[in-house]
């Protein structure tokens, strides 16, 4: 039996394809997306990496900020960041590095979002905590 892809997940990337650093340069990829969540990742490789040899903190903040825009806007009313927070927890000790999204606030006009970035050995890494605000349709 062949391994179908998610519909949404086929619509999502059509939709998220135009946000071209995420998914061109930092290479993205949409993993999962539910009514409570949505995860993707990335696999790790040598442009990603800082002068010192570990991850670039804006990989971890691209991969957060993506699964935001993701969690926040396909489906729902457009909503942009106001604030966000990174927490860099470690480096990670596997090849690839995944964000998942949780819902904290829906409000009518805000949202508050954790994402909870690991990489494929569960390694904590980062955590980052977002704001949006809701521009209406």
């Amino acid at each position: 039996m062949e391994n179908q892809k998610n519909p949404d997940i086929i619509e999502a990337e059509k939709i998220f394809s135009k946000d071209k650093f995420a998914t061109d340069q930092t290479e993205i990829k949409i993993q999962k997306i539910t009514e409570e969540t949505v995860q993707c990742g990335l696999t790790i490789q040598d442009k990603h990496r800082n002068a010192m040899g570990g991850i670039m903190g804006g990989v971890f903040f691209t991969l957060a900020d993506f699964v935001f825009a993701i969690a926040t806007n396909y489906k729902k009313v457009p909503t942009v960041s106001t604030s966000a927070q990174i927490n860099f927890l470690g480096q990670p000790k596997g090849t690839q590095l995944f964000g998942e999204s949780v819902c904290i606030k829906d409000g009518k006009s805000t949202c508050l979002y954790e994402v909870k970035i690991t990489d494929e050995l569960g390694t904590k890494v980062a955590l980052a905590v977002i704001n949006g605000m809701k521009l209406g349709k």
